[in-house]
């Protein structure tokens, strides 16, 4: 694990950046899925719900994951959009924490990912009805053979339901591990004309 010191002056002004030289290091170090993420939601009466889920991209407009709209995070990112992300790289010693605000992605965009999946995969994805009650998993199954049934050897169109979410940061929260709890934490701000950085105590 990491005990290095994170240096205030050695953070990129630009948490975006910071971000993706930390992430492709967690690449570069060879750390198991260093796409997994945790996504935390909540209902408009603030009751939270988190789940883990994958990175797809990332850029200045934001960081994107996919879902089905009528899942209970899809419930909850439509009638509050906003969500908590958390990536976590145990042998780094590091984690990312970012919040902000969510909207769908555009729907071309959302095409384009489900069609770069497996067959497999956009079975499930079209025949799950997530969230909700299934009597037995061979209803799940059932529900994937009549698709792939129906659909043969044709294009499977991307169900309405699914797509691609986008959460746009107002806020980063790095965080490093070091001995006896003195960990290093710097928060990044977006504040009127860039970002505002400030260590945090442990």
């Amino acid at each position: 694990m990491a005990c290095s010191t994170m240096r205030r002056s050695e953070l990129d002004p630009d948490p975006l950046r910071q971000f993706e030289a930390w992430f492709r290091e967690a690449e570069q170090r060879e750390v198991p899925v260093p796409e997994t993420m945790t996504v935390a939601t909540a209902t408009r009466a603030g009751a939270p719900s988190a789940r883990q889920v994958l990175l797809k991209s990332f850029d200045e407009r934001g960081f994107v994951f996919f879902s089905s709209s009528s899942s209970r995070k899809g419930r909850e990112l439509a009638e509050n959009p906003r969500a908590a992300l958390l990536l976590h790289w145990p042998p780094l010693g590091r984690q990312v924490r970012i919040e902000g605000s969510v909207a769908p992605i555009a729907p071309e965009e959302s095409d384009r990912n489900f069609r770069s999946r497996p067959l497999g995969s956009r079975l499930s994805a079209a025949a799950s009805r997530q969230s909700e009650v299934a009597e037995s998993r061979e209803e799940l199954e059932q529900a994937v053979e009549t698709l792939r049934a129906a659909t043969g050897h044709g294009e499977l169109p991307r169900p309405e339901h699914w797509g691609g979410y986008r959460v746009e940061p107002a806020e980063y929260e790095f965080w490093e591990h070091r001995e006896d709890r003195l960990h290093d934490r710097f928060r990044y701000r977006r504040e009127a004309g860039g970002w505002r950085l400030d260590r945090l105590f442990p």
